[in-house]
């Protein structure tokens, strides 16, 4: 194996990319009518409307047309189906109506119990970890707020024994025997 010095792929290299920009410039020059087609084709009153734009318009036409067709078909059958139906759902509604109560309150009671099992899963071991003194996430709100009620009634607890023996020394100034 021969040894070949670091420069030597660079040389290589920047030959294939001269070569590469020389065919481009090349190709480019034999055939202008590529370059032009590449081009927005302009209408007489001077506005650009390329290839894409038509196609895009062509596909909104399309797709909204479609849409309006599912649109009618929609309505038309929801219409027939309620002429249709309709004295069908009148003369069973009082079936309906009580089979419709139960549903509505069995699901609601259903949901009830998962949500307050779901609760208790997810509340009680945070609860656990909480008095243990783990302190668990969230917990810091917890503890400011329960400070606060702390201070608020330490404070209250002074005010009342300073206010009570402020009191007592009244009544003593009043009635001296009491």
């Amino acid at each position: 194996m021969a040894y070949r010095s670091p420069g030597h792929h660079q040389t290589r290299r920047s030959d294939r990319v001269n070569n590469i920009a020389s065919a481009t410039a090349a190709a480019s020059e034999a055939s202008p009518t590529r370059a032009s087609r590449m081009q927005p084709s302009t209408t007489s009153s001077g506005s650009v409307h390329g290839q894409g734009q038509v196609m895009g318009f062509m596909t909104l036409l399309i797709s909204g047309g479609i849409l309006l067709c599912l649109t009618g078909i929609t309505l038309t059958g929801t219409v027939l189906g309620m002429i249709f139906f309709a004295p069908l759902i009148i003369i069973s509604s009082p079936i309906w109506f009580p089979i419709g109560a139960i549903l509505l309150f069995c699901t609601v009671c259903l949901l009830w119990v998962c949500g307050i099992g779901a609760g208790l899963i997810f509340g009680l071991p945070w609860i656990y970890k909480y008095f243990r003194g783990r302190h668990p996430l969230g917990s810091d709100p917890i503890d400011h707020a329960r400070n606060r009620i702390l201070g608020t009634a330490t404070q209250m607890r002074d005010y009342a024994w300073e206010y009570g023996g402020y009191i007592q020394s009244k009544v003593k100034d009043v009635a001296p025997g009491a």
